[in-house]
């Protein structure tokens, strides 16, 4: 988390923050924790030495917030599955190596039937889409991916059949621990950005700073880092501690992505028309934080799940 907090700060490129913790959290760590020896050498090993790429595929286009509901199918075959469906919104679908893939082995049993599978991208039958154009992030390709009786060994589901819901359960709370830290780089980046400027543009004879409308917004962006980095540093704590930390990792998922967003923001109306300008860069960080209060679980949803763990 020190580390990606540190590439937020000094690399204005959100995209490539969000895409190595996109990789870290959805597919290396399930190989660590439920991949076999195998499965490690084949998959883990190569994407640790940045010799491949990989990607998890959960949703589908009527399975986002919704997650389990899953349509995709893996039909039990001689020596594997055949895979059948569409993935939507996949970080690296176009450039992937390989997908961490959920699908329903057992439809009878709904989220319980869940599997995870492993699914090079060279396999028959598997497909990417072209890639989608999306508001932020923009340096981090994502698109469709599509299966079309794809066959897997079952030497590549990755944990028990059915397990898949633990899989996916694991590998998002961490997401929704770690995801963001790079963020709160970014924020503290932002902070310095805005102070600078505020010091140095003088209008009215004298510094913009010395303006309460633009100091209150410099003292909001630093109460919001602060409190943004006792909750990201909780989290870190209880996680080397090995505690559950679903409700905590919730708050700092709803949080912190929301404290982005805000200072992404009060960035741009600091700077005025200048934060406006594509070339200075200071819009940029509003484009991708607003990414942060969608993926890996919305604010509603974030809500929704601190709701249920305090018995509402």
């Amino acid at each position: 988390m020190l580390t990606m907090e540190a590439m937020g700060y000094g690399c204005r490129d959100n995209g490539l923050t969000f895409g190595l913790n996109a990789q870290i959290w959805t597919v290396q760590l399930p190989l660590s924790r439920f991949g076999t020896d195998d499965q490690k050498k084949r998959f883990l090993e190569p994407m640790c030495q940045g010799k491949m790429i990989g990607a998890h595929a959960i949703s589908e286009p009527e399975a986002g917030s919704d997650v389990y509901s899953l349509s995709m199918t893996a039909k039990k075959t001689d020596g594997g599955y055949i895979l059948n469906g569409r993935k939507r919104y996949i970080t690296f679908g176009p450039i992937a190596d390989m997908a961490l893939v959920f699908a329903s082995t057992n439809p009878d049993l709904g989220k319980w039937g869940i599997s995870g599978f492993l699914v090079p991208a060279s396999s028959e039958g598997y497909r990417s889409e072209p890639v989608q154009e999306k508001m932020g992030l923009r340096t981090v390709p994502i698109s469709e991916l599509v299966f079309e009786d794809c066959f897997v060994a079952e030497e590549n589901r990755l944990g028990k059949e059915g397990g898949g819901v633990s899989l996916s359960n694991s590998s998002l709370e961490w997401e929704r621990c770690c995801i963001l830290a790079s963020q709160l780089g970014a924020m503290e980046r932002q902070l310095e950005d805005a102070i600078a400027y505020a010091k140095e543009r003088k209008q009215f004879g004298q510094a913009i700073g010395k303006f309460q409308s633009v100091s209150n917004r410099i003292v909001q962006m630093k109460l919001r880092l602060e409190t943004a980095r006792l909750l990201l540093y909780k989290v870190s704590w209880m996680k080397s501690e090995n505690k559950s930390a679903m409700l905590e990792s919730s708050l700092l998922k709803l949080y912190l992505s929301e404290c982005f967003t805000e200072s992404s923001l009060d960035a741009i109306r600091i700077h005025g028309g200048k934060g406006y300008l594509s070339e200075y860069e200071v819009e940029r960080d509003l484009r991708d934080a607003i990414g942060g209060v969608i993926y890996g679980g919305t604010s509603d949803i974030q809500k929704n799940i601190v709701a249920r763990l305090l018995g509402i």
